[in-house]
């Protein structure tokens, strides 16, 4: 709904991963260099780390923008807490391989044929898999049992694994150590600072036509940075909602106070709500506590209608933007 207001030619901050809204932070810059880098390579492991939100799956879409499909064959797995059989099971349908009934000698079989197969045709193959950090020890040695698919000295199929931080501390597990051998390059992807955090709301808002409406004073980015901490998903979740948050309040200059209290609409749609503690009734988020008959304090009654009331005016506004957009005609009124 904003974007027509605003004079933008679609939403600035999707929250699915989007590369050609790819921005080349420093961390996003050499994360990618060390994807290119085991390209070129064409063998090994590529580990690259990194938090909830933090551009991964960007990353790999953006690389796979590079990838020439003359010459590469590419396919994505998002692990799930599966068994080393059904690994491979996906591992074989990602590559639009037969895998259904099909027993684990067949699918390594099958497997084998498609990558010797890429390789007659010139073809390399690339498996990227997402959410490593769920591939259970099995699973993982499965991966590395691929890695010996070879024809002479060279390698049949290349891998780059992606996960949570938490996948380093698998891979320095017991039995790790043929994997990591074959590790070529490992990187952490960690959160933009504040200048990069400025920096990335204006290019997702350049690529979609923003002319400065609306404008954005530096205290709001900072309380942006602040809430989100250079997190990319972060940015993109609080960014929407205060686009449309301004939308609705017709506000052409954003400022700290505004995107606060954008913060803490989202806070307490996540915050449970107020709980008795001996005929007191204490406010979870605020700490707040005022014996009262009804349970709330004025200032929690005060702050529900103002929401409530605010809401209801948003709904109405968007209900007859909604109208609007598809050509809907109000009842008329029936004569008495």
């Amino acid at each position: 709904m904003y974007e027509a207001f605003y004079n933008l030619s679609a939403k600035p901050f999707q929250l699915n991963p989007d590369p050609n809204f790819f921005f080349a932070s420093r961390g996003h810059k050499r994360a990618m260099s060390y994807l290119e880098y085991g390209l070129h390579q064409g063998e090994g492991f590529i580990v690259i780390t990194g938090d909830i939100g933090a551009g991964k799956t960007t990353l790999v879409r953006n690389l796979f923008q590079q990838v020439e499909t003359q010459t590469m064959v590419a396919a994505q797995l998002v692990s799930t807490q599966l068994d080393a059989d059904d690994t491979l099971r996906l591992i074989a349908a990602a590559f639009g391989l037969p895998h259904e009934d099909v027993s684990k000698a067949g699918l390594l079989k099958k497997i084998e044929d498609f990558l010797l197969s890429c390789n007659r045709q010139g073809r390399r193959a690339l498996l990227v898999v997402d959410e490593a950090q769920n591939l259970t020890p099995r699973a993982v040695e499965e991966l590395r049992m691929l890695s010996n698919f070879q024809l002479g000295e060279k390698s049949l199929l290349q891998s780059f694994l992606l996960g949570q931080p938490e996948f380093r501390q698998t891979l320095q597990g017991e039995g790790m150590r043929q994997l990591r051998q074959r590790i070529i390059a490992s990187y952490h992807l960690g959160p933009m600072d504040a200048v990069e955090t400025r920096a990335y709301i204006e290019h997702r808002l350049h690529m979609v036509g923003w002319q400065s409406d609306p404008t954005f004073s530096d205290e709001a980015f900072q309380a942006i940075y602040d809430f989100a901490g250079g997190i990319p998903r972060k940015i993109n979740t609080l960014c929407d909602r205060l686009m449309l948050f301004s939308y609705l309040e017709e506000l052409h200059a954003i400022e700290a106070a505004t995107v606060n209290d954008v913060i803490s609409d989202l806070q307490s749609e996540m915050t449970l709500p107020a709980t008795q503690v001996n005929g007191v009734h204490r406010d979870e988020q605020k700490g707040a506590t005022a014996p009262t008959e009804d349970g709330i304090t004025l200032s929690q009654l005060d702050t529900r209608v103002s929401r409530m009331e605010r809401s209801l005016r948003n709904i109405l506004k968007l209900s007859r933007e909604i109208l609007e957009a598809t050509g809907a005609k109000r009842p008329e009124k029936e004569e008495r």
